[in-house]
């Protein structure tokens, strides 16, 4: 099985990047070929070209060689993790960018269908999005309605044809212990080896 890990912070030694480490540990501890691209750290570019159709028509060849990669690699992948905080209701801005640059029609899905409906075209029938979050689990479903969940599991994931999509989240991440945080990463683990099975 082969998964890549999508790490979305851009302070390094960030909770975030523990998660992230936590969960290459586990799943290579369990057999996995782990691939892990920390965003910011790579100086991943999130902004569309100027013509600002990548995302619109059938996927070309683009102009930089680290999307290119990315576009050959997700095609190959078993399973996708995602790791990064709730800003604003959104994933970071990075992150966003690599959505909209590497899962693309001709690469993660086609459209045209007879009902309208996009067919994913990703083999990664599975995926553990992972968030952090400084506000109450209470207030984000009663004045936001959880709209990460809305993103990764309504919008992005089964679009591209992943089927099983987990998300599990930390919080409150400010003020939180180094016990908490300890449990909260043993948690991790157990979301990755979950991913296996």
């Amino acid at each position: 099985m082969k998964a890549a890990i999508y790490l979305a912070h851009p302070r390094p030694g960030s909770f975030n990047h523990a998660v992230a480490d936590a969960v290459a540990a586990e799943l290579g501890s369990r057999g996995c070929r782990v691939v892990v691209h920390d965003l910011y750290a790579e100086g991943y570019d999130p902004l569309l070209p100027a013509d600002g159709t990548e995302t619109v028509r059938e996927a070309e060849e683009p102009d930089d060689a680290w999307t290119a990669r990315h576009r050959a690699e997700v095609a190959t992948l078993d399973a996708m993790v995602f790791v990064h905080p709730n800003w604003w209701g959104m994933p970071p801005a990075v992150l966003t960018g690599w959505v909209q640059r590497v899962l693309v029609p001709g690469v993660a899905y086609k459209l045209g269908t007879a009902d309208g409906e996009p067919v994913g075209l990703l083999r990664a029938g599975r995926a553990l999005v992972l968030n952090t979050s400084d506000t109450p689990a209470w207030r984000e479903e009663s004045e936001f309605g959880d709209p990460l969940e809305r993103i990764w599991a309504a919008c992005v994931l089964p679009y591209v044809g992943v089927t099983d999509v987990r998300r599990h989240v930390f919080r409150t991440v400010s003020g939180s212990t180094d016990a908490q945080r300890a449990a909260w990463l043993a948690e991790a683990r157990e979301q990755a080896a979950g991913l296996l099975s």
